[in-house]
């Protein structure tokens, strides 16, 4: 019977701990600048909806900044016009381009 209890406890860390890996792992994050009014928005949106997220100050964090052009380069955006936010979702990278409601729309429609 102890053998049983062991097995289950055991079985269930394993479990939840899979279930915080991989909530873990679906980390939005988002590169913006302080002074960037769509910036502002975005956090503030995603905070009310409590949508969890990580987020990045490119004007004041110089390596995040650089690993937010090379990740644009590498999914083929032209850095000649890089818009503020700037998201990756698990690898599934966009800006706000130009209209800011569908990049919104885009931001929670799978969280």
């Amino acid at each position: 019977m102890r053998i049983l209890i062991l097995i289950f406890f055991f079985s269930s860390q394993l479990l939840a701990q899979g279930i915080s890996e991989t909530q873990s792992q679906q980390v939005l994050i988002v590169y913006g600048s302080d002074t960037c009014h769509y910036c502002i928005e975005t956090k503030e949106i995603l905070t009310e909806k409590k949508i969890n997220f990580q987020y990045y100050d490119v004007d004041t964090n110089k390596p995040k900044l650089q690993e937010m052009l090379d990740m644009l380069e590498e999914n083929n955006f032209s850095l000649s016009n890089v818009q503020l936010p700037v998201v990756d979702r698990n690898g599934d990278v966009f800006m706000n381009d130009s209209d800011f409601d569908q990049f919104i729309e885009k931001l929670i429609k799978n969280e």
